[in-house]
């Protein structure tokens, strides 16, 4: 086909290539394990949060990724070929010299995601690796996240890579400062905000701290030559498609401009970049008016010498992630099929994203870790009890003691006699980073819901790490809340539930299954048997003697004692069958197996008789609690929701499973990126806590082992090179 261009500007050139390129090319993606609502990018903390549509996979060499809540972001990736540039990801104006890539696929894994590319003769891909390491806070707590860009299929051509991000990573794109530093082999520009104020947000973004991106010069015998340049996105972008180096210079810097960095690798048949783009902040938390930073500060209190580390990390991390990528989907396979493996991995970086883990700034103190974690898309709040509730089965899978992390900062000041109410706090501050208590009382009121909760977590926490001193010290703190629970755990009075949107409810029967649970929690928690006694009382009243059932036993209802044809998921048996409490008798869970089948949707069980919407989080709890057959579907519907290409946003939690009430089935609801994803690990805790923590531990010392077989550092290294 013949174009005539002569009377085309450049910028009408680059529309027509992209309507040329997204006609020609636009079946011939592929996506493994499968389609994905969004692909997580860098997805480190609340911070970091960085995500490609898949409506825009297809486009990639074009397309901008987003902050989870939707704002854009410039993450560009060009590379030159034998003096021929092409453009790989976020070059929204290539110019008339600039070849878009053709995308080929796109696959994700727990902790990767790679987009594949044809460029000419030459293949690239682009590897985002966000790591998850829970149990060394050291890496989980680094700020940052990699992208390795490798070619390979070139004949003996220059090849020559280039990467920028642009001041929207600070929040705050018209008031961005830039400072450009080298530590060693590293090279790394950092965007700060003008007049910053600590512990501020707008719309969800950090406005304080710095975003950072970097990279480092091989230390190989041929290392490639880093060159770094920052200005407007026009002039760097000329620089590098004409020579393929940058200019080695700061002009003065503008709003709007780009920071960026571009590795010569000279005449390769293949070879590979890592770059590390971040979200630094010193004070990272407001806890009761002290600043906590980083754990990985204990070692790196100079963020340059952090960002070296991680970027010489890469190979540790990397083998690392391999190994739990495997393992994850091995075990995952084996407790609920290849679809379930598909969601729990997609969930993984996500359920750990919403999460920072901390020590004091002032004493960088390792014995006082603490963990926060933002309530993502709803109010901002930190370390919401009912948030860690149902993300809590992938911590009691990977390393329990998070369960333990996340509520310290409350047990601290709930100890402290600063929180008045008989019941248990909603959360330790209104919004995220300000984890600051409620002085004023003034707290979400949830008493039954997170009265339970608590109790529970902290079983589940002693159960999974045998360390039953941390619960007994606040033993007397946590009588007083299942005393709360016997004395208003059956006429509950109107109160909202974890699903504040649901409404308020009197009497609801799904909040006396948990006070019942929590209870009996308690009772095995303290070996104090009148809990455990009235904890199997209660589970008979509601469902033996029929008050939270229907008359013929199919259901519980929504409400008791005069709904019986309402009903609600029961998801809080679910830890009654993790935790083996037996609780409830066996005929509970085998009525939802067959009622659950009869009021199934499009995209399977909403929430309760009223509502057009489900929960994924609390259908995979209440799944663990059914037999096969039924757990089976409601895995099946929640994979229809992930893959049914309708919606573009991080994993809702939330969303329209029925038409019934007139919207459309199978499309999210409000919610995006939260990290209660961890609750579709369900299945997967019922294997036993920290199942997957300790094969992954095994498998990594046995590579470790086997890797220190050669007998030289030449020899280490070439195995090691073969790995990556």
């Amino acid at each position: 086909m013949y174009l005539n261009t002569g009377s085309l500007s450049v910028g009408s050139l680059a529309t027509l290539a992209l309507s040329v390129f997204t006609t020609r090319e636009r079946a011939l993606v592929t996506h493994q394990p499968s389609l994905v609502p969004s692909y997580p990018l860098a997805v480190r903390s609340p911070y970091l949060s960085t995500w490609m549509p898949s409506d825009q996979v297809q486009t990639l060499p074009f397309a901008e990724p987003q902050f989870w809540a939707g704002q854009s972001l410039s993450w560009s990736v060009m590379a030159r070929v034998g003096g021929q540039t092409y453009s790989l990801m976020g070059v929204k104006d290539p110019g008339e010299n600039v070849r878009p890539a053709i995308v080929r696929n796109a696959k994700y894994t727990a902790t990767h995601t790679i987009f594949t590319l044809s460029a000419g003769s030459a293949t690239f891909t682009l590897d985002f690796l966000s790591p998850i390491s829970p149990s060394n806070y050291i890496r989980q707590s680094l700020p940052f996240s990699y992208l390795t860009v490798s070619i390979s299929g070139v004949t003996h051509q220059s090849v020559q890579i280039f990467s920028s991000i642009d001041g929207r990573w600070t929040g705050r794109p018209q008031n961005t400062t830039r400072e450009f530093v080298i530590t060693g082999w590293t090279y790394a520009f950092s965007l700060g905000v003008e007049d910053s104020i600590p512990y501020s947000e707008a719309d969800d973004m950090a406005t304080w701290g710095e975003a950072f991106f970097a990279s480092r010069r091989s230390s190989s015998r041929n290392p490639s030559v880093i060159t770094f340049s920052s200005g407007k996105s026009e002039a760097v972008h000329s620089q590098f498609v004409k020579t393929g180096r940058l200019a080695d210079n700061q002009p003065p810097w503008a709003p709007g401009g780009i920071v960026a960095l571009a590795h010569d690798l000279d005449i390769v048949q293949d070879g590979s970049v890592t770059f590390a783009v971040g979200h630094v902040r010193e004070e990272s938390i407001n806890y009761l008016g002290k600043p906590y930073t980083g754990y990985y500060r204990s070692l790196y209190q100079d963020i340059h010498d952090a960002v070296s580390h991680f970027l010489e990390d890469y190979p540790d991390a990397y083998r690392e992630s391999q190994i739990l990528d495997r393992e994850m989907r091995l075990q995952a396979e084996d407790a609920g099929g290849e679809k379930y493996a598909d969601i729990v991995t997609l969930s993984a970086r996500q359920a750990y994203g919403g999460i920072e883990v901390t020590i004091p700034n002032d004493t960088l103190n390792t014995t006082d870790v603490l963990a926060f974690i933002k309530e993502l898309s709803s109010d901002g709040n930190i370390n919401t009890v009912d948030v860690i509730m149902p993300a809590f089965p992938i911590y009691y899978i990977l390393d329990p003691d998070y369960i333990r992390l996340l509520l310290e900062p409350m047990m601290r000041y709930l100890a402290a006699g600063r929180w008045h109410k008989p019941y248990v706090i909603h959360d330790m501050g209104k919004h995220y980073p300000n984890a600051i208590g409620h002085d004023n009382q003034q707290a979400e009121p949830m008493p039954i819901e997170e009265c339970g909760n608590l109790l529970v977590l902290v079983l589940a926490y002693v159960r999974a790490t045998g360390d039953t001193r941390w619960a007994a010290q606040y033993t007397d703190i946590l009588q007083g809340y299942a005393d709360y629970l016997v004395d208003n755990g059956v006429d509950i009075t109107e109160q909202l539930s974890s699903n504040d949107a649901a409404g308020a409810l009197a009497n609801e029967t799904n909040l006396a299954i948990k006070a019942a649970v929590g209870i009996k929690a308690f009772g095995e928690l303290t070996g104090l048997a009148e809990y455990s006694r009235i904890g199997q009382a209660r589970a008979d009243l509601f469902f033996t003697q029929g008050c939270g059932t229907d008359e013929e036993k199919t259901h519980f209802a929504l409400q008791y004692p005069d709904k019986p044809a309402s009903w609600k998921i029961p998801y809080n048996l679910y830890p009654d069958v993790l935790l083996d409490l037996q609780t409830f008798p066996g005929a509970a869970y085998q009525m939802g197996s067959t009622f659950f089948k009869s009021v199934r949707a499009e995209y399977g069980v909403p929430l309760d008789s009223r509502q057009d919407w489900a929960k994924s989080d609390w259908n995979m709890w209440l799944a663990g609690t059914l037999d096969p057959s039924t757990r089976d579907e409601f895995v099946d519907d929640l994979w229809a929701f992930m893959t049914n290409g309708k919606h573009h946003w991080p994993f809702s939690d939330r969303y329209v499973a029925t038409s019934a009430k007139g919207r459309s089935p199978g499309m999210p609801v409000l919610c995006r990126a939260r990290p209660t994803v961890g609750g579709h690990f369900a299945l997967m805790a019922l294997q036993g806590p920290q199942s997957l923590q300790t094969t992954v531990s095994r498998k990594l010392a046995e590579r470790l082992a086997h890797l220190q077989r050669y007998s030289t550092h030449q020899e280490f290294s070439l195995k090691l090179g073969e790995e990556l």
